[in-house]
């Protein structure tokens, strides 16, 4: 585990687990929206209650913007499961979904992604917190910022809100939904 960077500024989100949840296949569903309601449904099943969810985001695909277009959403969620049991509990998630790991940034029915776990700072063969690119991501920080603007990244330092407007990823994403409690 890495430390922190010292003098971080501390927030009431300090404790957060938050998921990124997005995807551009329907699979079986009628439509993205549905399938992604569907995956959070999944959440309550798998030990993981939503306490704050964004609206939907839509944007182009990335890095080939041919292919289908995304919808995600950030997820504040509270469980007791460890990080490294969360990981496992994501995956088995996106697998009961479609999920087909091929290549890549390769079109998907649903991907979920652990953008942060409280304070902690690991970076472990398969487990690496906070997330290495999510603050690089309009289509993470723009919906984690709706909800949760003033949370601090536990090793920038900077807030959601801040981190939204220096992005290089995805900036034509834009909400198409509004968030709402869990």
């Amino acid at each position: 585990m890495v430390a922190p960077l010292p003098g971080v500024r501390s927030s009431p989100l300090d404790e957060a687990i938050i998921l990124a949840v997005g995807g551009n296949l329907a699979g079986d569903y009628p439509s993205l929206d549905a399938l992604l309601e569907a995956a959070l449904s999944a959440f309550l099943r798998a030990g993981l209650t939503v306490a704050r969810r964004s609206g939907w985001w839509r944007s182009a695909a990335w890095p080939d913007p041919g292919a289908p277009a995304y919808l995600n959403g950030v997820a504040i969620v509270e469980t007791a499961l460890s990080p490294r049991a969360l990981m496992a509990t994501i995956l088995d998630i996106e697998a009961e979904f479609g999920r087909r790991r091929t290549e890549p940034n390769a079109p998907r029915t649903l991907d979920i992604d652990l953008i942060a776990y409280g304070r902690r700072v690991i970076d472990e063969r398969g487990l690496a917190v906070p997330h290495p690119r999510a603050h690089e991501r309009l289509f993470v920080m723009g919906p984690l910022a709706e909800i949760a603007p003033d949370w601090v990244h536990p090793v920038l330092g900077e807030t959601a809100a801040e981190l939204s407007k220096t992005v290089s990823v995805g900036r034509d994403a834009r909400p198409v939904r509004e968030a709402r409690d869990g």
